[in-house]
């Protein structure tokens, strides 16, 4: 068992989540990080000073933070620049849990469990407002055992043909823009056919089946946590028109836009 699952609930004080989008050029900080905190980023990007350390974090990847170190957040100067977080309060951790901690990597790629995880939070916390309520503990707790699992998850990937990754790291970097099986191939350095087998072995799907999936995902995402209209949505996501993102939507989902921004929004029943 990693050291971090150690942490139990009682040493859980509070928890949160939350989405924002920055206007091209924008800041936050400096601020001392307090929690620790999980930062989710979708669209843009994202520069992070902590301490006397710089990191750039791409859309598609998840960034660690630690309590204690003093943070500035630069974003991109030509789009917005969209992400999610979970920050967790705890009381004081034991030394083992403190070391773990700091040899988590910063940055993982996102997942999906993630993502419902902080959807999740999002959704309850639109009914339930404390931040130590327990069904919000309890949720920022999971995304602390998640984390390091996630890195043990990651690390045992990276067993996979260097192609695949490199191929994935374009996908969920340049989704919005023109990709075909060639040009992926082409960044990849391997011949298409080879790229397509490789997925095929390690994701069990073609390339342009997972930058699809992958597409229809952050697509979803943007429908639910922001008011943009579906067409800008549609053109975000790399879809060739909002027809064409209708379509595909509803034989992924089963949903149209329209029904599921309004699950997202709306109040259980």
């Amino acid at each position: 068992m990693h050291p971090l699952n150690s942490i139990s609930y009682d040493d859980v004080t509070g928890a949160t989540a939350g989405s924002v989008v920055y206007p091209p050029g924008g800041r936050f900080g400096p601020r001392v990080q307090q929690d620790i905190q999980l930062v989710m980023l979708y669209t843009g990007e994202m520069h992070v000073t902590i301490g006397d350390r710089s990191l750039s974090l791409s859309p598609g990847q998840g960034l660690l933070l630690k309590p204690g170190h003093e943070e500035t957040f630069v974003f991109s100067r030509t789009e917005e620049t969209w992400h999610r977080w979970i920050a967790v309060s705890t009381g004081r951790l034991d030394d083992a849990c403190l070391r773990a901690l700091h040899v988590l990597p910063e940055a993982l790629p996102l997942t999906e469990e993630m993502n419902r995880l902080t959807d999740l939070m999002l959704k309850l916390q639109q009914h339930v407002t404390e931040a130590g309520a327990p069904v919000i503990r309890s949720l920022g707790l999971a995304a602390l055992h998640l984390f390091p699992y996630e890195s043990v998850r990651f690390s045992r990937q990276q067993e996979k043909h260097p192609a695949v990754y490199s191929a994935i790291d374009w996908i969920r970097g340049h989704f919005a823009e023109n990709i075909t099986l060639p040009s992926l191939a082409a960044r990849a350095g391997v011949s298409p056919e080879h790229l397509l087998r490789l997925f095929k072995k390690h994701e069990g799907a073609t390339p342009i089946q997972y930058l699809w999936r992958f597409r229809i995902a952050r697509a979803i995402d943007l429908l639910a946590h922001t008011g943009i209209t579906v067409s800008e949505v549609a053109e975000r996501c790399g879809f060739k028109t909002s027809h064409h993102f209708a379509r595909m939507l509803k034989q992924d989902t089963g949903k149209t836009a329209k029904e599921i921004r309004r699950s997202a929004w709306s109040d259980p029943r």
